[in-house]
């Protein structure tokens, strides 16, 4: 039961530094990455109304989704938005025809999808003290 725990918690954090530090240098150049997403999909199917509302969103829910899953607050609300932005990620990959990133973009939406199904092993977490 330990290792389970200690697996859980390993592998929380690290998907939560991952979104924290995807968040974290987008949003000083909030503007920029707003630009570069519009540039990419100018030629696809997705209207720019939506990218642009999008990429400034982006960041500021990576960045939000990252801090929780690294302390352990609100951890399964957290699993669950980080799947929905992979999902909505791998559509827009697919959109542009951006293939190589799709990879990267799955493997993070699977561990969401894994440490949901584990959610009972989040035992040393914000949740767990909360929650008592």
């Amino acid at each position: 039961m330990k290792e389970y725990r200690l697996g859980y918690v390993l592998a929380r954090i690290a998907i939560g530094v991952s979104m924290f530090g995807h968040g974290l240098v987008r949003l000083p150049k909030l503007e920029g990455f707003k630009n570069f997403m519009v540039q990419n999909f100018e030629n696809s199917m997705v209207p720019e109304f939506l990218v642009t509302p999008f990429a400034y969103t982006l960041p500021i829910l990576e960045f939000m989704v990252g801090i929780l899953l690294i302390i352990g607050l609100f951890t399964r609300q957290a699993l669950v938005l980080g799947a929905i932005l992979m999902i909505m990620l791998v559509f827009g990959s697919t959109m542009i025809e951006n293939w190589g990133i799709i990879d990267s973009q799955l493997i993070h939406a699977f561990i969401f999808i894994g440490l949901l199904l584990g959610i009972n092993y989040n035992y040393w977490s914000l949740d767990t003290k909360v929650n008592k």
